[in-house]
């Protein structure tokens, strides 16, 4: 009985958090300006780092789990470079010497 109800929990996430990622990847193509954009990028990474957790619950293994510390580091880093771009200034420093 247990079981049944944790799979019709976790089938309702997986499909909510589908539903979800939907309307933030929307969001990312139509977003009027870029911090728009940046911002549903990391509220999609967030919602595709919950998908894999809830899989990763579903077929109860660990292996999922460095997916989503590498979508994690990813995201991150594309962040804070984006958000160097928008605020005008080098993403990379190269030194001229």
């Amino acid at each position: 009985m247990i079981e049944h109800i944790t799979t019709f929990f976790i089938t309702s996430a997986i499909v909510i958090f589908g539903i979800a990622l939907f309307l933030t990847l929307f969001r990312l193509i139509k977003g009027p300006t870029t911090a728009d954009r940046v911002v549903a990028f990391d509220a999609a990474s967030a919602i595709l780092m919950s998908i894999v957790g809830v899989i990763s619950v579903l077929y109860g293994t660990f292996s999922f789990l460095d997916s989503i510390l590498l979508i994690a580091i990813i995201s991150f880093v594309s962040s804070v470079s984006i958000s160097r771009f928008i605020e005008g200034r080098k993403v990379f420093h190269a030194s001229n010497k």
